[in-house]
């Protein structure tokens, strides 16, 4: 690893004497609420896998993926699960631990949709070459495919091609005045608690800075509401400006909740 000292010009900005940090870049948040079904399911799959089934398990690794697709009423889940090589004693023991992720994700399924779900993992497995998905530590990166960090999750967790998302990867940048890692925070935070309100079905944010600007103060703060049947955008406009500027006014808060470890990146 390599650090090496930033431009100039970014380090003046960062140094600029005021309460409120001032952007070190032109750059653009975006988040929304809620989650839909598949997204619940894709999302809470990865984190049962790696947050619960891993601690049962030393043969499942960290580097845990899933893609899920919903035709109609049919749900797919392609897992990639490295496994830990050491913590396996041939292939059979490889595919009892795969059978094992398959029916414990299964089992969880219910709590977030009633559709068919099919569960796939490790696809590119071929047994009959002994070709497996088998790493020493857990993760793929030992082999150099650490891909990049703007290919990896948003700040939501998830990669959502279908959803409005920002080209900005929140992870490995400062929290202090790094826009592309906050407004991200930002925007997600917002629309989680505009989703809370009454009547709101959806909510979509985006914000805009502008480099040497507090900020506290984008360029553009947009809330798109889709509003639930019978409500109407004027009864709940206050609150849902309330909730922005609220956190606009209090955006350090992003910077602590960060540093304290209470606000993931990825």
């Amino acid at each position: 690893c390599r650090i090496g000292q930033g431009s100039s010009d970014l380090i003046g900005v960062f140094k600029r004497e005021n309460d409120v940090p001032y952007a070190n870049d032109t750059s653009f948040g975006v988040g929304y609420a809620p989650f839909s079904e598949t997204e619940q399911l894709v999302y809470a799959t990865e984190r049962y896998i790696v947050d619960e089934l891993r601690k049962k398990d030393p043969a499942i690794g960290e580097d845990v993926k899933v893609m899920g697709a919903r035709y109609n009423d049919v749900i797919d889940l392609t897992i990639a699960c490295a496994m830990v090589s050491p913590e396996l004693e041939d292939a059979g023991a490889y595919e009892q631990v795969k059978e094992e992720v398959q029916e414990a994700v299964m089992d969880i399924v219910p709590t977030y949709t009633e559709r068919k779900v099919n569960v796939f993992i490790n696809t590119a497995d071929n047994p009959g070459a002994n070709d497996y998905y088998l790493t020493v530590t857990g993760t793929s990166a030992e082999m150099g495919d650490d891909g990049s960090v703007g290919r990896g999750n948003r700040a939501n967790g998830l990669i959502t091609p279908y959803r409005p998302m920002s080209i900005e990867a929140t992870s490995g940048k400062n929290p202090i005045n790094h826009v592309g890692k906050i407004y991200n925070l930002l925007s997600n935070s917002i629309a989680h608690d505009v989703a809370e309100l009454e009547g709101v079905q959806e909510v979509y944010v985006r914000v805009l800075s502008q480099i040497g600007k507090p900020i506290d103060e984008p360029m553009l703060a947009s809330v798109q509401v889709i509003p639930e049947k019978g409500t109407t955008i004027p009864r709940i406009e206050k609150d849902v400006t309330e909730i922005a500027d609220g956190w606009l006014a209090d955006i350090k808060r992003i910077t602590e909740l960060v540093t304290a470890g209470k606000l993931s990146t990825f």
